[in-house]
């Protein structure tokens, strides 16, 4: 596995570059609930597009200010070396050994106090596929780290009467082990992803409803063009 390679002055450098691109890129960003977790999480969502990474890194800078590394697949990572910089590690999914390898290092940055991201479905999915289809690396996680809140975050991308799209973003509730029904891993795993399809399903709604009383405005507006 490739182990991350965190360096502060490049996410500095590399913020000055992703907030204007976010600007130009979509035309709002609506967020509901989103608050710093209180203190080291293991933060999940589902994952749709290239943006979600990048998304969390504009959550990280913007609200939470915590020491953020997430999961990220190989080839992806060759292929954009520099977001190691940016806290990123791979994991292989094809190579069982790589993916213990890839678990033991999440968990032990849960251990030293880190915040971790993952994407449970392990690649990306159209926006629209059901259910979400988790592994069961999650739980392993909070197995081996149980006095680390799992945060569900859930993202959702639209085109409506605009150029450019938006997104919606829902940080739901922190849950424990404790509160995710006993059974065995692949059961516990079943019930997470069951929970998360219908908190994706019900954040759909939402935006096709135009709901914007519980999000708050994250972006500034852009000037249609």
């Amino acid at each position: 596995m490739i182990q991350a390679k965190k360096s502060a002055l490049f996410e500095r450098a590399f913020a000055t570059y992703l907030m204007p691109s976010i600007q130009r890129s979509f035309s709002h960003l609506y967020g509901r609930n989103i608050r710093p977790p209180k203190g080291p999480a293991l933060i999940i969502s589902n994952h749709s597009s290239w943006w979600d990474g990048l998304l969390f890194f504009f959550l990280n800078r913007r609200v939470w200010n915590l020491d953020v590394h997430i999961m990220m697949h190989e080839r992806g990572l060759k292929k954009f070396p520099f977001f190691r910089r940016l806290g990123a590690f791979s994991i292989d999914r094809s190579n069982p050994k790589d993916i213990l390898a890839s678990l033991r290092y999440a968990e032990n940055l849960l251990k030293q106090g880190k915040t971790v991201i993952l994407f449970p479905q392990g690649d990306e999915y159209h926006l629209e596929t059901r259910p979400l289809e988790f592994h069961t690396g999650v739980l392993y996680l909070m197995e081996k780290c149980p006095e680390v809140p799992l945060v569900p975050m859930r993202f959702y991308y639209s085109m409506r009467r605009e150029k450019h799209p938006e997104v919606w973003i829902d940080q739901g509730e922190s849950l424990s082990l404790e509160e995710i029904p006993t059974g065995s891993r692949h059961d516990r795993t079943l019930w997470l992803q069951e929970h998360e399809t219908a908190a994706l399903d019900q954040l759909k709604q939402q935006v096709l409803e135009e709901n914007y009383g519980e999000f708050k405005e994250m972006l500034k507006r852009r000037r249609s063009s």
